[in-house]
Protein backbone atom coordinates (compact mmCIF):
# COMPACT_ATOMS: atom_id res chain seq x y z
CA UNK A 1 0.00 0.00 0.00
CA UNK A 2 1.70 3.27 -1.07
CA UNK A 3 -1.55 5.56 -0.62
CA UNK A 4 -1.48 8.41 1.76
CA UNK A 5 -3.51 7.65 4.92
CA UNK A 6 -5.99 10.45 6.07
CA UNK A 7 -6.16 10.29 10.04
CA UNK A 8 -9.16 11.14 11.96
CA UNK A 9 -8.05 12.46 15.73
CA UNK A 10 -9.55 9.51 17.29
CA UNK A 11 -7.31 7.14 15.27
CA UNK A 12 -3.62 8.62 15.67
CA UNK A 13 -4.50 9.76 19.59
CA UNK A 14 -5.26 6.47 20.64
CA UNK A 15 -1.77 5.66 20.23
CA UNK A 16 -0.80 9.07 20.79
CA UNK A 17 -2.15 8.78 24.34
CA UNK A 18 -0.42 5.46 25.11
CA UNK A 19 3.26 6.94 23.68
CA UNK A 20 3.04 4.11 21.31
CA UNK A 21 4.04 5.40 17.84
CA UNK A 22 6.10 2.99 16.84
CA UNK A 23 3.67 0.76 14.82
CA UNK A 24 2.49 3.64 12.90
CA UNK A 25 6.51 4.46 11.78
CA UNK A 26 6.88 1.37 11.06
CA UNK A 27 4.12 0.84 8.53
CA UNK A 28 3.14 3.61 7.85
CA UNK A 29 6.04 6.34 8.34
CA UNK A 30 6.07 9.44 5.87
CA UNK A 31 2.36 8.54 4.37
CA UNK A 32 0.16 10.07 7.35
CA UNK A 33 -1.02 13.34 6.60
CA UNK A 34 -3.08 15.09 9.31
CA UNK A 35 -6.02 17.24 8.32
CA UNK A 36 -5.38 20.65 9.79
CA UNK A 37 -8.31 20.67 12.05
CA UNK A 38 -7.22 17.08 13.20
CA UNK A 39 -4.07 18.88 14.27
CA UNK A 40 -5.90 21.88 15.96
CA UNK A 41 -7.94 18.97 17.72
CA UNK A 42 -4.56 17.18 19.04
CA UNK A 43 -3.25 20.73 20.20
CA UNK A 44 -6.06 21.38 23.14
CA UNK A 45 -4.02 23.21 25.39
CA UNK A 46 -5.51 20.88 28.21
CA UNK A 47 -3.56 17.75 27.06
CA UNK A 48 -0.14 19.52 25.99
CA UNK A 49 1.65 16.18 25.69
CA UNK A 50 -0.55 14.56 22.74
CA UNK A 51 0.43 17.79 20.78
CA UNK A 52 4.12 17.22 22.03
CA UNK A 53 3.76 13.43 20.81
CA UNK A 54 2.55 14.02 17.69
CA UNK A 55 4.96 17.19 16.82
CA UNK A 56 7.96 14.22 17.03
CA UNK A 57 6.24 12.29 14.28
CA UNK A 58 6.20 15.56 12.40
CA UNK A 59 9.84 16.59 12.91
CA UNK A 60 10.77 13.07 12.48
CA UNK A 61 8.68 13.30 9.09
CA UNK A 62 6.38 10.34 9.79
CA UNK A 63 3.30 12.81 9.95
CA UNK A 64 2.47 16.12 7.43
CA UNK A 65 0.08 18.21 8.54
CA UNK A 66 -2.52 19.17 5.15
CA UNK A 67 -4.32 22.74 5.16
CA UNK A 68 -7.64 22.64 4.01
CA UNK A 69 -7.52 25.88 1.31
CA UNK A 70 -10.63 27.84 0.63
CA UNK A 71 -11.68 27.33 -3.12
CA UNK A 72 -10.30 23.91 -3.65
CA UNK A 73 -13.01 20.85 -3.94
CA UNK A 74 -11.73 19.44 -0.48
CA UNK A 75 -12.72 22.53 1.14
CA UNK A 76 -15.82 22.57 -0.60
CA UNK A 77 -16.41 19.15 0.59
CA UNK A 78 -15.24 20.07 4.15
CA UNK A 79 -17.49 22.53 4.65
CA UNK A 80 -20.56 20.49 3.25
CA UNK A 81 -20.09 17.63 6.21
CA UNK A 82 -19.22 20.10 8.86
CA UNK A 83 -22.32 21.89 7.95
CA UNK A 84 -24.66 19.27 7.51
CA UNK A 85 -26.20 19.05 3.70
CA UNK A 86 -30.34 18.63 3.56
CA UNK A 87 -31.24 15.19 5.09
CA UNK A 88 -27.46 15.08 6.41
CA UNK A 89 -26.73 15.22 10.21
CA UNK A 90 -23.22 17.38 10.71
CA UNK A 91 -20.31 15.66 11.14
CA UNK A 92 -17.02 16.68 13.30
CA UNK A 93 -14.25 18.73 11.49
CA UNK A 94 -11.81 15.68 12.02
CA UNK A 95 -13.68 13.50 10.41
CA UNK A 96 -14.83 16.08 8.08
CA UNK A 97 -11.08 16.95 6.86
CA UNK A 98 -9.58 13.26 6.75
CA UNK A 99 -12.76 12.38 4.63
CA UNK A 100 -12.70 15.45 2.20
CA UNK A 101 -8.71 14.95 1.71
CA UNK A 102 -8.92 10.84 1.25
CA UNK A 103 -11.51 11.54 -1.60
CA UNK A 104 -9.29 14.30 -3.38
CA UNK A 105 -6.17 12.38 -3.06
CA UNK A 106 -7.83 8.95 -3.62
CA UNK A 107 -6.30 7.83 -0.31
CA UNK A 108 -7.01 6.05 2.91
CA UNK A 109 -9.36 7.16 6.01
CA UNK A 110 -7.97 6.30 9.11
CA UNK A 111 -11.06 6.25 11.50
CA UNK A 112 -12.61 4.89 14.44
CA UNK A 113 -15.88 6.71 14.27
CA UNK A 114 -17.81 4.70 11.90
CA UNK A 115 -21.22 6.22 13.45
CA UNK A 116 -20.03 9.44 11.55
CA UNK A 117 -18.10 8.21 8.69
CA UNK A 118 -19.64 4.98 7.07
CA UNK A 119 -22.39 7.08 4.98
CA UNK A 120 -19.27 8.56 3.45
CA UNK A 121 -17.31 5.48 2.79
CA UNK A 122 -20.02 3.90 1.00
CA UNK A 123 -21.08 7.18 -0.95
CA UNK A 124 -17.55 8.04 -2.01
CA UNK A 125 -15.76 4.52 -2.24
CA UNK A 126 -13.16 5.39 0.30
CA UNK A 127 -10.56 2.98 1.89
CA UNK A 128 -10.46 2.59 5.39
CA UNK A 129 -8.79 1.13 8.10
CA UNK A 130 -9.07 2.16 11.74
CA UNK A 131 -6.89 1.17 14.73
CA UNK A 132 -7.60 -2.52 14.75
CA UNK A 133 -7.34 -3.11 11.56
CA UNK A 134 -3.68 -1.19 11.91
CA UNK A 135 -2.87 -3.59 14.80
CA UNK A 136 -3.89 -6.46 12.83
CA UNK A 137 -1.47 -5.43 10.24
CA UNK A 138 1.36 -4.76 12.25
CA UNK A 139 0.63 -8.62 13.66
CA UNK A 140 1.08 -9.59 10.76
CA UNK A 141 3.98 -7.90 9.48
CA UNK A 142 5.96 -9.54 12.50
CA UNK A 143 5.98 -6.23 14.21
CA UNK A 144 3.71 -7.44 17.24
CA UNK A 145 2.11 -10.64 18.58
CA UNK A 146 -1.66 -11.46 19.96
CA UNK A 147 -0.62 -10.72 23.08
CA UNK A 148 1.68 -7.55 22.48
CA UNK A 149 -1.81 -6.40 20.75
CA UNK A 150 -3.90 -7.37 23.62
CA UNK A 151 -1.47 -5.04 25.71
CA UNK A 152 -1.56 -2.22 23.23
CA UNK A 153 -5.00 -2.44 22.93
CA UNK A 154 -6.12 -2.78 27.15
CA UNK A 155 -3.74 0.76 27.30
CA UNK A 156 -5.64 2.54 24.88
CA UNK A 157 -9.02 1.33 26.98
CA UNK A 158 -7.40 2.54 30.35
CA UNK A 159 -6.89 5.74 28.10
CA UNK A 160 -10.69 5.86 27.26
CA UNK A 161 -10.60 5.43 23.67
CA UNK A 162 -13.38 4.07 21.91
CA UNK A 163 -12.36 0.76 20.41
CA UNK A 164 -14.73 -1.89 19.13
CA UNK A 165 -14.13 -4.66 21.61
CA UNK A 166 -12.75 -5.36 24.96
CA UNK A 167 -9.78 -7.47 23.62
CA UNK A 168 -7.78 -7.30 20.57
CA UNK A 169 -8.28 -11.21 20.69
CA UNK A 170 -12.38 -10.43 20.64
CA UNK A 171 -11.54 -8.08 17.73
CA UNK A 172 -9.75 -10.72 15.70
CA UNK A 173 -12.15 -13.54 16.36
CA UNK A 174 -15.02 -10.65 15.04
CA UNK A 175 -12.84 -10.15 11.76
CA UNK A 176 -12.54 -13.89 11.19
CA UNK A 177 -16.62 -14.25 11.53
CA UNK A 178 -16.92 -11.77 9.90
CA UNK A 179 -14.75 -13.05 6.74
Amino acid sequence: MTDELFFDTDCLSAFLWINDTNILHELYGGRIVLPEPVYQELSNPSIPHIKQRADIMISSKDVSVKTIDAGTDEYKLYVELVRGKKGQKSIGRGEAGGIALAKTYNGVLASNNYKDIAPYIEKYNLKHIDTGQILVEAMKRGLITEADGNSIWSKMLAKKRKLPGNTFSEYLANQQNDI
